[in-house]
């Protein structure tokens, strides 16, 4: 047999539906292959290997009486930001340490609902905070193409991006804030899409920013990407933000082609001092799409360049405010002081890692009295003009193209001491989260290193079907085969 490991998810199904092998099989590959593997990557920071049977035992046994999910027999990995029932849930952090929850995320659990298996925890920055997978306190995550160098797999999504790429699992959950999503996925040659904001219930899941925070997944292409997020997707009563929109069938759209659809090219991303392998990269997706009969339309975002500094004050602004919950008192780790105050005061300080509590001080500051006015109502007001922008250009386009990185992997440590450097990261990603729109990531070539460059596909709220058929068109040209 064949590794198994190698496949597809769609191909994976499409194999168990044939009777090919068995959930159990194609299971103890994967835990196999992370076993040899993980100890050069880091990815999983909890494999659970009992568990992974037990779950492809249950499901062989449901396929033998003709009960067959959308997922049934896939192994996946999970952020760790997800809560698992009875699996610890730290969202790598100190402060959490083994803390397992007695509930399931509203995501993991359509996963499960629809037959997948959970192959473990996967790494990622502390409580999402980060773009390179450097400030986990389970260690960084390294980039499975070139291991050598010791090159960032991106973050927050990290472990997901880099257990993808390495075929350590089908595909994983993920989230993105900023770029979570789509920059690990661009940095590791996989896809992720991050939908439209309310699109995946955020209900069990570790929350950074609220009206920030959107689940999704990272698979090895545009199909799997598209039969994962429709696992995710639905209307969930216990999160006030989800959306009661129909879940279509996204993988339906993929085949579809661009023909008459009218693709954006806003001209504030191109920027000064962007590589010209990420100009080029750009410059082919646009071929690419005319080729198969795509307009391409030049528009303009104009408060593009506002996009980071109002991330970087409402993003810190709904941390500070969520992360007060962490005071040693009801679960987590606890450092006892001389009295209540000294107790958080210490709990705090040695249970979150120098990222975060940066973040947590910047955003008690732009929340505190006399700054609230200069500071963030003014960054939800340009919010709001971010908003306007996108929804006049989507008068004259269908979806939007570009660059979802401004440049490939880069090694580790070499931004760490930069937190300016580190944010400039998601100067292409930070807009759709700040207008809940959704953005897709794909690998479309290669930096002149060998490394996987990506492009991104943004799309008007709940259209991720044409950004389905966006992808497919571009995944279908670029014909991108590489692998780590």
């Amino acid at each position: 047999m064949s590794d198994l490991t190698k496949l597809s998810l769609k191909a994976a199904l499409d194999g168990m539906n044939k009777g090919d092998f068995t959930s159990l099989e194609l299971t103890n590959a994967f835990l196999d292959k992370i076993d040899a593997q993980n100890p050069k990557l880091n990815a999983y920071t909890l494999v659970t290997h009992d568990h992974a049977r037990e779950m492809a035992k249950a499901s062989d046994a449901r396929r033998a009486k003709g009960q067959v999910g959308a997922l049934e027999g896939a192994p996946l990995g999970i952020k760790d930001l997800f809560a698992t029932k009875g699996f610890r849930t730290a969202a790598c952090s100190k402060i959490l340490g083994e803390f397992k929850p007695e509930y399931e995320s509203t995501v993991t659990s359509q996963l499960w609902r629809d037959g997948a298996i959970m192959l473990g925890k996967l790494n990622m920055d502390e409580f999402a905070m980060g773009s390179s997978n450097e400030t986990s306190a389970f260690g960084n995550v390294i980039n499975p193409w070139q291991i050598e160098k010791k090159l960032t797999p991106g973050g927050s999504s990290g472990g997901s991006a880099s257990s993808v790429a390495a075929d350590l699992c089908l595909g994983a959950t993920a989230t993105d804030t900023g770029g979570s999503i789509r920059q690990p996925a661009a940095f590791t040659g996989t896809v992720g899409i991050k939908p439209t904001y309310g699109r995946c219930s955020r209900w069990g899941i570790v929350a950074f920013a609220s009206s920030l925070d959107q689940a999704g997944p990272i698979t090895k292409n545009v199909e799997d990407c598209a039969i994962m997020l429709k696992s995710m997707c639905g209307y969930d009563a216990k999160d006030s933000t989800s959306l009661e929109a129909n879940v279509p069938d996204f993988a339906s759209f993929i085949n579809k082609g661009v023909k008459g659809l009218k693709i954006g090219v806003p001209k504030e991303y191109r920027m000064d001092g962007m590589p010209e392998e990420i100009n080029q990269l750009w410059e082919n997706g646009i071929e690419w799409l005319k080729a198969e009969g795509a307009e391409i339309v030049n528009i303009s975002l104009p408060h593009t360049k506002y996009a980071l500094p109002t991330y970087y004050i409402v993003a810190p602004a709904e941390a500070s405010s969520n992360l007060a919950r962490y005071d040693g008192m009801r679960f987590g780790a606890r450092v006892d002081g001389n009295d209540l105050n000294d107790t958080y005061e210490k709990t705090r300080a040695a249970g979150f890692g120098q990222e975060v509590q940066r973040r947590i001080l910047i955003g008690t500051y732009v929340l505190s009295a006399g700054y609230y006015d200069a500071y963030y109502l003014k960054a939800q007001k340009v919010r709001a003009r971010i908003l306007q922008d996108f929804t006049d250009a989507f008068k004259v386009c269908d979806a939007i193209l570009t660059p979802t990185a401004p440049s490939a992997a880069f090694p580790l440590g070499q931004k760490q001491d930069d937190p300016i450097q580190m944010y400039l990261n998601d100067v292409f990603t930070v807009t759709t989260n700040l207008a809940g729109l959704p953005g897709l990531s794909l690998p479309a070539g290669l930096s002149k290193d060998g490394l996987p460059l990506g492009l991104q596909i943004i799309g008007r709220a709940l259209d991720e079907e044409t950004i389905f058929s966006v992808a497919g068109t571009i995944e279908a040209a670029a014909n991108f085969t590489a692998k780590p």
